[in-house]
């Protein structure tokens, strides 16, 4: 939302308008959108890395810090799927255990490093949403997940 002002999402009703008919298919068909769940985790996956670096590189292009221009590419990531399971009174992925924000965090990054560095910006943004997305998806299919802090007034296990 930095400099757009108002943003397209709240100035173009055709946003509302697609945002409507896909939760009225998704209402009505759930049983057709449940079974293509795979192709909505890669859809979402690729959402997650396109978001993230745009966020950072729309950061870095009004002259954020670089630290803050990656949080702030992470957050434009991540904010989008938080929205949905909410939405869908689901707990957010990224308040799991999940590899969700970190994946972002790095695409993010990727795109930060690589304009300080001064490297080309078509080339540090295609690394880095590659980098969130393929992570992301390894993160998937493999279960990698964070690690977990125990709930509090529980013992820590023994360690080996």
């Amino acid at each position: 939302m930095i400099g757009s002002v108002p943003p397209a999402g709240i100035n173009d009703w055709r946003y509302l308008a697609v945002s409507v008919v896909a939760g009225l298919i998704t209402f009505y068909w759930f049983s057709g959108i449940d079974r293509l769940r795979h192709s909505v985790l890669l859809f979402d996956a690729a959402g997650l890395a396109l978001f993230a670096v745009s966020g950072s590189q729309k950061a870095l292009a009004f002259g954020l810090n670089p630290v803050m221009a990656a949080l702030l590419g992470m957050v434009t990531g991540i904010g989008g799927g938080m929205v949905r399971d909410v939405l869908t009174a689901q707990v957010p992925t990224v308040l799991r255990a999940d590899l969700y924000a970190v994946a972002a965090l790095a695409g993010a990054a990727v795109v930060v490093i690589g304009d300080q560095l001064h490297l080309p910006a078509v080339a540090t943004t295609i690394a880095g949403a590659a980098l969130c997305f393929v992570l992301r998806l390894v993160a998937i299919r493999r279960g990698w997940h964070l690690p977990v802090a125990p709930p509090p007034g529980q013992p820590e296990q023994a360690r080996d």
